[in-house]
């Protein structure tokens, strides 16, 4: 009888760690068959451990546990509504509130935000909606399931995908969705035999017609005043004729473009890729020493608004990485609650508000974070690890080893293959819808129609001394004339 028993517990067992390899719904199960269930129960009785041993559910960094629950139950299209009451500390330092109405919209339709033209100037000018988009994640930092997700999740979505600094993969063009291509300092996909930019390679990459802008990169959020690293686990052979570099060698961009030392010589570059292109360009940035975009504006109205760039990225310190020294990940460049205001008010200050337009990132991946970024004049907000999430990401912190568990980060055959693109496309496709939904819902309650008409008198922030300000008020646009 024991012996029965036993054998039908094994046969069971042998039947379940079958289906986990067979499934494509979770990547962790499919990766690690019947153990990974483990993972499931550690989380769903966490929930009640941590209310008497470990941390609660706003404490952990870099993402604490509430936003990414919301993420998850986002992406895999579920009720994210919470019973009984809020466990935010309302009267921490910064807190944001928005300010309802007291007479809201009336209406409980989806939010359409108004339509946004980067690039006027331009031979091929890009018009969208979209709200929320994908932030720089290269073939090579990601798996290409993970790109083919993304690619066809945003083509679903209506939203664009940015290549990253890696070049331009067919993995990106695959799913149809629109492109940003990222120049990083390297060039990579760009560049000719000698590592210089290579016009050819623009032109081609300009050729496709889901490629709307190009982005230079002058740095990132979790590193700024460094160059990328790609580890040479990560750079196989497929990858190493993207960027045109050795394969299986580190590669290790440099910390800025030798041909861009001042802001005569960035606007030089953007104006020679615009031209060869066509195409809306722009840069990304984190700022440091904000005085130079004064020196950046000054030399704009000398040459005419033309010249500017049709769009600034602007990233905080609080971005994300696939590796990076710990010194630049937790001690450089400014987070973007503060650079935020500031790029927005010199721009105004100089009239050239409505000619750049203004794309912020940096752990915006939330709806409330969404709407405060556009209630601070932001036009259009990017998220890599909102995304991240979405496709299943559990904040394992091993991007750069090439072990991810959930096959984001890694180009590890066994790791990659537990994340299906399929269904992890509609998680992306949910992820944007329900995001969107909420910020409407946030924007209704402010007594707006849609997101972009939120101003700094729909938001307050709590102080020190424990009472809210309005960001009109914090921020008041008077303070720059």
């Amino acid at each position: 009888m024991h012996g029965y028993i036993l054998s039908l517990a094994i046969l069971a067992l042998l039947a379940l760690l079958i289906w986990d390899i067979v499934q494509k719904e979770s990547s962790i199960l499919r990766t690690y068959p019947v153990i990974g269930y483990f993972r499931f129960i550690a989380e769903n009785l966490g929930v009640y451990f941590r209310q008497f041993f470990y941390s609660n559910d706003r404490e952990e960094l870099p993402f604490n546990r509430a936003d990414r629950t919301w993420v998850y139950e986002a992406a895999k299209n579920v009720d994210t509504m919470v019973g009984f009451g809020s466990t935010r500390d309302g009267k921490a330092l910064g807190t944001v509130y928005f300010v309802d109405a007291p007479f809201p919209v009336l209406s409980r339709k989806s939010v359409v935000a108004r339509p946004v033209t980067i690039g006027q100037g331009c031979r091929l000018p890009y018009t969208t909606s979209s709200l929320i988009n994908i932030s720089a994640m290269s073939y090579g930092a990601i798996s290409k399931n993970a790109i083919l997700a993304l690619s066809h999740g945003a083509k679903k979505a209506g939203c664009w995908l940015n290549t990253g600094e890696g070049g331009l993969s067919p993995y990106h063009l695959e799913g149809g969705c629109d492109l940003v291509a990222q120049i990083g300092t390297a060039k990579y996909g760009y560049r000719n035999a000698e590592g210089n930019l290579s016009d050819a390679r623009l032109r081609e990459a300009a050729a496709h017609e889901q490629v709307r802008m190009f982005e230079i990169k002058l740095s990132q959020g979790a590193k700024p005043g460094t160059g990328g690293i790609l580890p040479a686990v990560k750079v196989t052979e497929e990858i190493a004729a993207i960027r045109a570099i050795p394969p299986h060698q580190d590669s290790i961009s440099p910390n800025r473009f030798p041909e861009i030392a001042d802001s005569a010589q960035l606007l030089d570059f953007i104006q020679h890729v615009r031209d060869v292109t066509g195409k809306p360009t722009g840069f990304k940035v984190v700022l440091g020493d904000y005085a130079w975009l004064h020196e950046l504006c000054q030399e704009i109205i000398k040459r005419g608004a033309a010249s500017a760039p049709d769009f600034i990225t602007l990233d905080g310190s609080e971005g994300g990485t696939g590796a990076a020294p710990v010194s630049l990940v937790d001690h450089m460049g400014l987070p973007i609650a503060e650079s935020l205001p500031i790029l927005i008010d010199i721009l105004v200050q100089y009239k050239l508000r409505e000619r750049i337009k203004v794309i912020t990132a940096g752990k915006l991946i939330t709806p409330a974070a969404v709407a405060w970024a556009l209630c601070i004049g932001a036009d259009f907000v990017n998220s890599a690890r909102g995304f991240m999430f979405a496709l299943g990401c559990i904040q394992a912190l091993r991007c750069h080893k090439n072990t991810c568990p959930t096959g984001v980060t890694t180009h590890n055959a066994w790791l990659e293959r537990g994340l299906d693109p399929t269904n992890k496309a509609e998680r992306v496709y949910h992820y944007v819808q329900n995001l969107v939904e909420e910020v409407g819902v946030i924007c209704h309650s402010c007594g707006v129609e849609e997101p972009r008409e939120l101003t700094r008198r729909h938001a307050r922030v709590i102080t020190e001394n424990g009472t809210s300000i309005s960001l009109a008020d914090l921020y008041p646009l008077d303070r720059i004339q």
